[in-house]
């Protein structure tokens, strides 16, 4: 269920009816970041400027601006999850229109989210995912702990939220959070691809738009099965707690 869903939102993300959406989240991303780049250089600057050793040791000042670059770099690696997070909450309508329309055509569809609760969800994940990529950047000369660390909280943080974004167009928040407590490996399965994706150069870039398709899939498979059940209905039960 979840290859199957991985594999169709591969193809979804470079298909015709997509591929605007994508020219358009590629841009958004690069343009946050680049303004997050921008931003902590400038202040770096402004510290390396003001310290005592710059003026006497120039070429200290100049291997210090050099290595903060590099590890700006290396930062935003960090940064991407919180800013994939907001862009995903700006364009996860637009493509899950475009794949139930396509793939799921005899389907009630689902209801697009007022775009001030779809941003509020992805500025309160980017939130959280920035507090818990800054504690992991703090590990980031610890080897193992630091991929560890990184890679098992963007499992679960990218999987939730994703996941959450894509089901809220058809349940309320209270049933959206049991559904994902019922399927609660199936979704951090699919939050370890997308946390897996993070450490791709480029390939990351498209994390908003494939981790809003593949989610936006999985959550449909994961309705027929229960559908297929018995449950009619499709109402979400309370038997399970979110966690």
């Amino acid at each position: 269920m979840l290859m199957s869903s991985v594999f169709a939102a591969a193809r979804d993300v470079f298909s015709p009816p997509l591929r605007k959406i994508l020219w358009k989240s590629l841009a958004l991303t690069v343009l946050l970041l680049a303004l997050v780049w921008a931003g902590l250089t400038h202040l770096i600057g402004l510290f390396l400027q003001g310290h005592p050793l710059s003026a006497d040791y120039p070429l200290i000042d100049g291997i210090a601006s050099f290595l903060a670059g590099a590890g700006i770099f290396i930062g935003l690696a960090y940064l991407l999850p919180p800013v994939s997070a907001i862009v995903a909450g700006y364009f996860l309508d637009d493509v899950a229109e475009v794949v139930e329309t396509r793939d799921y055509p005899g389907e009630k569809p689902g209801r697009a989210l007022p775009l001030g609760q779809a941003l509020f969800y992805g500025l309160r994940f980017a939130g959280l995912s920035l507090l818990v990529n800054l504690i992991a950047l703090l590990l980031f000369f610890i080897p193992g702990p630091n991929i560890i660390v990184f890679f098992a909280a963007n499992a679960y943080l990218l999987g939730r939220e994703y996941f959450e974004l894509a089901a809220g167009r058809f349940w309320p928040q209270e049933d959206v959070a049991r559904f994902r407590v019922e399927n609660r490996l199936t979704v951090l399965a699919g939050g370890a691809v997308l946390a897996a994706l993070v450490l791709v150069p480029v390939v990351n870039l498209l994390i908003p738009i494939f981790g809003a398709a593949m989610m936006v899939h999985l959550h449909k498979r994961l309705m027929m099965r229960r559908l297929a059940a018995g449950d009619g209905t499709g109402r979400l039960d309370a038997r399970s707690r979110p966690f």
